[in-house]
């Protein structure tokens, strides 16, 4: 099978890449080695050298192999992007532990399902989530909570004042006791040995995560990633930064480390490279302006609603923003305005890309430097990563330009879903991962995401993709952020209805939408129903819930003729 996009490549970017066949965690062993003193973390004005981070971490392993971790024990980790996170990761992986991800705003029932589905025997988390995860120990496989608190690595005074701050913010106030099964997380490091755990782990079969889905489509299910799907994805990533210079850019840590885009792009490259990650525990635009105007970030993968959310905050022209150098979006469609007008602001380069939580995630993206700008493509796919579009009628593989299922084969492509050996067998079919998104390749290999194949609305025996909606709507100057989705009706099946957020001061009413989307989208794809909404629900990512809205208008049609 022929792969064009490789001719597109530059000359920098190889079609294949060598994959150190090593467990994820050498690559801090070995930074620690290369750049002892060179900071790794920057977190709220406090800094943390390679060689602490690594010897925390391997006092973290031996503290969980002296309460009984062993090889392949699961080890949840439920913390914002902090240093405790990132200390955790890969301490957890040193003991041979496979590592669960988990929101920290996941409610009782979120949290104790993923505990119950992963069986995890320990729990690293914050003060204020322990009265949470407290409450479902008993229903789950959980021995050990060890719990830390944001102050923890704080500098002095905001580790003094930061508890008040925390208390006004939530109201909660944790005192807790140390027992056989709680362990306060700073009282490791007074006495824990930092030798480095002797385990064999095997490269290609051994896990280092189990990543949850998101959900949207029923329960989330637990995507087996191992250590060479981890490490191959981060090389890419690399290959394709090929300007970016090893142990010297700052990687802005915005992307939450539970979602495995910013585990890879932001925790596991950082650390491969040696370079230094500033975190942000929140997305809060001024903070986050703030950050960049004073710690100087190289590097920003963000999604689409952070960029949206920096360029419309009503004091953008007082921070500079010019260090940035390169940005890869993901998570959601990147209008092209908010492209353009980023790259204006920054001065740096932001380029679409694409993935799943079943590819580690990263399988397409457009080309920073060096290749002319695709609009509306997720770009290429990356080294060593085969793509195709697949007929959804009978499962061949289709012709340029012609619409089908996107699919995708490569090292980062999951082992399957962990306990689900059905879901498994639907998703991946002789090595392919079926994406459940619909699109098409063009003549030269860039691919395009027409939608997701469950959120195709079908109005009057029409196909309608969401996106398309989406990028017209953005292009009318008032409008901030919007979302599409088809709702129910009686006579056409489902109609179009746009969700919409405005701009601060600006005002529009639905008939000028009206027109305007009438300019551009043939007459069967105009939204009937506009709602202007305050916020959009979103995942800690990001990501627009579309699912979250059509649910909500379901159960208010079903109240009305109730009512």
């Amino acid at each position: 099978m022929t792969k064009p996009w490789i001719e597109q490549y530059p000359a920098e970017v190889p079609s294949t890449l060598q994959y150190e066949q090593v467990p994820v965690q050498t690559y801090l062993t070995t930074s620690a080695q290369q750049y002892p003193d060179k900071p790794a973390i920057h977190f709220m004005g406090k800094e943390m050298t390679y060689k602490d981070l690594y010897e925390k971490a391997l006092q973290f392993a031996n503290y969980l192999r002296g309460i009984g971790i062993q090889k392949g024990d699961r080890v949840a980790i439920m913390l914002p992007n902090t240093p405790q996170s990132v200390i955790g990761y890969f301490g957890a992986l040193y003991a041979g532990g496979v590592v669960v991800q988990t929101n920290p705003l996941y409610m009782e029932r979120e949290l104790e399902y993923q505990m119950k589905d992963s069986g995890a025997k320990v729990i690293l988390t914050l003060d204020i989530l322990f009265p949470k995860v407290s409450k479902v120990m008993k229903n789950t496989e959980l021995e050990h909570v060890i719990v830390t608190a944001i102050k923890d690595f704080l500098p002095f005074p905001k580790n003094l004042v930061y508890p008040f701050i925390q208390k006004k913010q939530t109201g909660i106030v944790v005192k807790l006791q140390p027992s056989d099964k709680v362990h306060m997380f700073k009282d490791i490091f007074q006495s824990t040995m930092a030798d480095e755990p002797q385990i064999e782990l095997d490269f290609e079969e051994d896990l280092a995560l189990l990543q949850y889905t998101g959900g949207t489509t029923g329960f989330p299910k637990g995507v087996m990633l191992t250590h060479r799907n981890l490490i191959a994805n981060a090389s890419m990533c690399d290959a394709w930064l090929y300007k970016c210079k090893k142990g010297e850019e700052k990687v802005l840590g915005l992307l939450p480390f539970f979602h495995v885009y910013g585990m890879t792009t932001v925790m596991i490259l950082t650390v491969m490279q040696g370079h230094k990650m500033i975190l942000l525990p929140k997305f809060d635009a001024e903070t986050t302006l703030k950050t960049i105007h004073k710690e100087k970030p190289t590097l920003f993968p963000g999604a689409p609603t952070i960029y949206i959310g920096l360029l419309n905050h009503p004091n953008l022209s007082k921070y500079d923003l010019s260090s940035i150098d390169s940005c890869i979006s993901g998570s959601a469609p990147l209008p092209v305005d908010v492209q353009q007008k980023f790259e204006e602001v920054t001065g740096g380069k932001l380029v679409e890309g694409y993935g799943l939580t079943e590819s580690s995630p990263v399988t397409h993206s457009n080309f920073l430097w060096d290749r002319e700008r695709v609009k509306g493509s997720i770009g290429v796919p990356w080294p060593d990563t085969d793509a195709a579009i697949r007929s959804l009628e009978n499962g061949e593989h289709l012709a340029p330009n012609e619409i089908g299922e996107i699919v995708i084969k490569g090292p980062q492509v999951m082992k399957g879903y962990w306990n689900r050996p059905e879901d498994t067998a639907q998703t991946l079919h002789d090595g392919w991962l079926l994406t459940g998104d619909i699109g098409y390749m063009d003549e030269k290999g860039y691919f395009y995401v027409v939608d997701r194949k469950k959120d195709m609305i079908i109005a009057g025996g029409f196909n309608i993709y969401p996106r398309e909606i989406e990028e017209v709507l953005y292009e009318h100057p008032a409008v901030q952020e919007v979302v599409a989705a088809g709702v129910p009706d009686p006579y056409r099946g489902e109609t179009v209805k746009a969700y919409i957020v405005l701009k601060q001061n600006n005002t529009v009413s639905e008939e000028e939408l009206d027109a305007f989307a009438r300019k551009h989208l043939a007459a069967y794809k105009v939204p009937r129903i506009y709602e202007f909404r305050e916020e959009l629900p979103k995942t800690a990512v990001g990501k627009i819930l579309r699912r979250a809205l059509v649910e909500e208008e379901k159960k208010k049609q079903e109240d009305q003729k109730l009512g």
